[in-house]
């Protein structure tokens, strides 16, 4: 025998905290779904990527976009593009992998790089870079502005920021590899340098 209308309409609902309780754990659960795979917020704490990043800017960075691993593990789902010579990337510090870090991928496996008197060499020809700042123009130092040559090895990337005299990168400390490469940078999303310094101007910019 069925149920009639009134029986069926007179079942008894979820109470509101319960149906406010599963919504907010569907949005968490998505929140760390798209955390995970898509896209991360990172900011900027240092110096080392001025002008194309200041200290204070905040970011968005696509995890999609050299593929997706399974968390805790270096093995990939789904296997995106290979990284390139511009890309601005985030990527886990050889030193400490508990530490992200920002740089600008300048030498892909197989590259020679070299540094003669800040000018930087790639495969014996000297590269043309519009992004790059000299804080010390005139100050040359070992290893900072004459390195190598080093030729970059198989699944490794040589990276270098673009104040060029206020980084610590691939000249220090060595070569990133693959596998450590978390995520590209992608848009500012919030910059300030405090509460009476909105920099309105580069919400909304585009990471080149």
């Amino acid at each position: 025998m069925k149920p009639s209308l009134l029986q069926q309409k007179a079942r008894p609902q979820k109470p509101l905290w319960r149906e406010y309780g599963e919504a907010l754990l569907v949005a968490l659960v998505l929140a760390l779904l798209i955390r995970t795979f898509v896209i991360q917020a990172f900011k900027i704490p240092s110096e080392s990527m001025l002008q194309t990043l200041l200290v204070g800017d905040h970011l968005l960075a696509s995890k999609f976009a050299y593929g997706i691993k399974i968390p805790f593990t270096d093995t990939y789902v789904y296997k995106g593009d290979d990284p390139v010579r511009g890309d601005v990337i985030i990527f886990k510090y050889p030193n400490d992998p508990s530490v992200d870090y920002i740089k600008r991928i300048i030498g892909l496996p197989g590259d020679v790089i070299e540094v003669r008197n800040k000018q930087l060499y790639r495969n014996g020809q000297p590269v043309k870079e519009s992004y790059i700042r000299f804080a010390d123009p005139d100050g040359i130092e070992p290893v900072r502005d004459n390195y190598g040559p080093v030729t970059v090895p198989p699944n490794k990337y040589f990276v270098m920021g673009d104040n060029r005299d206020n980084s610590l990168d691939s000249r220090f400390w060595g070569f990133v590899d693959r596998s450590a490469i978390r995520a590209k940078a992608w848009r500012i999303y919030w910059s300030w340098g405090g509460l009476d310094d909105i920099r309105w101007g580069r919400i909304g910019q585009a990471i080149k």
